[in-house]
């Protein structure tokens, strides 16, 4: 018994036929440019040197404090480090808190823009702005 209509078997066809053109056309459709990633200075940040202990207890000058849920250290290349595979090493760093007060973002710095930035007195307003001042020239040199 032949439940299948020659009229449905052409329709069958034809949307086989279609799909297979749309996929195609969309395979030599010229791919969207991808953005160029601009990298961004951290705002509100602090300097610290930082040893991961045991992951997510860290030392931030020698301080015990804790990393947060969800938390991104970035290295030189803003790539994401994880935690585990920088115990126990002192890293110079500036980072940020969350709400709750724990350590959520942290950027990598070498030892060279750890010491330009240590120089500044953040105490006052105008040091401030040379802090950010200084940690966007490190920044926009970067890659």
């Amino acid at each position: 018994m032949n439940r299948c209509h020659k009229t449905g078997a052409r329709l069958a066809s034809a949307l086989m036929m279609c799909a297979a053109l749309a996929g195609a056309s969309l395979s030599i459709a010229p791919a969207p440019a991808f953005a160029q990633m601009i990298r961004s200075v951290p705002a509100d940040v602090k300097l610290a040197k930082m040893v991961i202990t045991q992951p997510p207890v860290i030392t931030l000058n020698g301080q015990v404090d804790r990393l947060s849920p969800g938390s991104r250290i970035r290295d030189l290349n803003n790539m994401v480090v994880l935690s585990g595979s920088i115990t126990n090493l002192e890293l110079p760093v500036v980072y940020k808190r969350d709400a709750a007060g724990l350590v959520h973002e942290v950027w990598l710095l070498t030892p060279a823009e750890y010491t330009k930035l240590g120089g500044v007195n953040t105490g006052d307003p105008e040091g401030v702005v040379r802090f950010a001042a200084l940690l966007a020239a490190i920044f926009g040199a970067r890659p």
